[in-house]
């Protein structure tokens, strides 16, 4: 749980705040104020979250990338200037991101995941992961909910993307509509009158960590029913992960003859493992996840900054635990307790 720590707000703050602290009340505000956030993975993707973040006004954000700025980066992301191609993608992408909002400290850091210390990460409220293996994601994960701090991720392939939520043990406060009855007249007995009440409601959520979301019993009568669905979107995000595992990159638009005949093998695969449907994972799914769609990037940014909104301020209720952006599908999102 975030704490405002006591935190006060400016009137600077107040007045650039204003639009949300009346949307979710001043405490909320107080706590997102009092957010450290880590963005991991300056992509499209993260450029996108790392904007929204950075406008709902929490304390500070670091972006931590130790990749080079690519030419093809510059087709989604737009905190890096095109003549910065060659240097590292977060530090290229701190001045227009600190401009977003003066009122928040963006930091960069150019170290590979594997080089920090768990240590590290469990020194932030929040943290984001995109473009990361699996082991690296798990491993983040465990040091956050060891923390009880709150992790997501997520990354986009071409049109397809998804996110991860896992907040531990989560409490927030909801808004609830009520209608009472009420006397029409001090002469009448009848309660024919009714009057909208709204009221805040506490409520609380339990989450699962990455590791057992990515191996759940597909083979479980609750979980096999959701096939019926028809919805393959959690499937096609495993044969991505595992195509990034195994080739340390995703799917190349240069290699895509090539790529594509890898994705359609593992697809195979994993159809065989864990006794899919044939046809379940579609030919044409895997051959539009190349690259990063600007769009794709702008909704899964979107959903990843909001959630870390509602995290921290403990307003609304959050995704338990995953959302998918599947173009061919539609969007949605999928729930695994207790997997």
């Amino acid at each position: 749980m975030v704490e405002n720590n006591g935190v006060e707000l400016s009137e600077a703050e107040a007045e650039q705040y204003d639009r949300q602290i009346r949307l979710w009340g001043l405490e909320s505000q107080k706590r997102i104020r009092s957010s450290k956030v880590l963005i991991i993975g300056l992509s499209g993707l993260g450029a996108e979250i790392a904007k929204n973040i950075i406008l709902s006004g929490v304390k500070s954000v670091c972006l931590l990338d130790n990749e080079k700025l690519k030419e093809t980066d510059l087709h989604s992301q737009f905190l890096a200037p095109s003549d910065k191609i060659g240097e590292n993608r977060a530090e290229t992408s701190l001045q227009r991101a600190r401009a977003l909002n003066p009122m928040v400290e963006v930091t960069a850091e150019t170290k590979a995941v594997e080089a920090l210390p768990d240590s590290y990460f469990g020194t932030f409220d929040v943290v984001c992961a995109t473009g990361l293996k699996q082991e690296q994601l798990e491993r983040i994960n465990n040091i956050c909910r060891d923390k009880t701090n709150k992790f997501l991720c997520g990354d986009v392939w071409g049109m397809f993307g998804y996110m991860f939520a896992d907040l531990f043990d989560h409490e927030y406060s909801e808004e609830i509509v009520q209608h009472k009855a009420v006397k029409r007249g001090p002469d009448d007995s009848e309660k024919n009158a009714r009057e909208t009440v709204t009221i805040n409601v506490k409520r609380r959520a339990i989450y699962v960590p990455l590791q057992n979301a990515l191996s759940a019993d597909w083979t479980k009568p609750e979980l096999r029913s959701r096939l019926r669905r028809g919805d393959p979107s959690y499937f096609v995000m495993k044969i991505l992960l595992r195509f990034r595992d195994e080739y340390n990159r995703n799917p190349d638009p240069a290699k895509r003859k090539s790529d594509t005949e890898i994705l359609l093998r593992m697809r195979d695969e994993l159809v065989k493992e864990l006794n899919l449907p044939v046809g379940f994972v579609s030919d044409a799914i895997l051959t539009d996840v190349f690259g990063i769609v600007a769009g794709a990037a702008a909704v899964v940014g979107g959903v990843i900054g909001q959630e870390v909104v509602k995290a921290v301020s403990q307003r609304e209720p959050p995704h338990n635990n995953m959302f998918f952006f599947n173009p061919v599908k539609c969007v949605g999102f999928v729930e695994l307790y207790g997997q």
